[in-house]
């Protein structure tokens, strides 16, 4: 896909049910219909067709399962105020097809695109999602490291995980997220 962020080697992930993979030009439509059915509106899945113009670098990773697609994930840079130089990514949105939810394929897409966002030299990844399920992955409350929302969310559905030790050591302020955000 134009855009889309490479790493050392193109992510591809394949268990014997589905192959985690990088998200096509080809997959456009296909992502499309998954957001708007796992969401039940447009707005997310026109989300990701906005961050796919005007957001670099972009890692975006889809499930494909006997060759259809039954999950999408999607991280783009955020920023730190008051420390341009910490490299963060905003994990968002991810959708999984209702048919196909509870069966871990969520879990398989986070945890390729943080290894992903790792290997491209990414020091956090912040969320803003659902306060038990997150952690799993290692995520904690953004408030224990002094960071903010931008948004005006609760404390507990927005959190960070460090892909470096020590990253967010002393780094207080506020994530701003893409200006395409605003629209959701």
């Amino acid at each position: 896909m134009e855009g889309a962020a490479r790493g050392p080697a193109r992510q591809r992930v394949q268990s014997d049910r589905m192959l985690i993979r990088d998200e096509s030009a080809d997959d456009s439509a296909a992502v499309h219909s998954l957001n708007v059915a796992a969401f039940q509106t447009p707005a997310e899945a026109d989300l990701v067709l906005a961050l796919r113009q005007v957001a670099r670098p972009l890692v975006s990773l889809v499930a494909e399962a006997d060759g259809t697609i039954v999950g999408h994930i999607m991280f783009t840079p955020v920023a730190l105020s008051g420390h341009p130089d910490r490299r963060m990514m905003g994990l968002g949105p991810m959708a999984v097809a209702p048919a196909h939810q509870r069966r871990g394929i969520g879990s398989e897409l986070v945890r390729a695109g943080l290894e992903r966002c790792r290997q491209l030299g990414y020091g956090a990844v912040a969320v803003l999602g659902h306060a038990a399920y997150y952690p799993r992955f290692g995520f904690t409350p953004s408030s224990g490291f002094k960071i903010d929302c931008e948004y005006d969310v609760p404390p507990e559905v927005f959190m960070v995980v460090e892909l470096q030790r020590n990253y967010l050591y002393g780094a207080s302020g506020t994530i701003k997220y893409h200006p395409a955000f605003a629209g959701v």
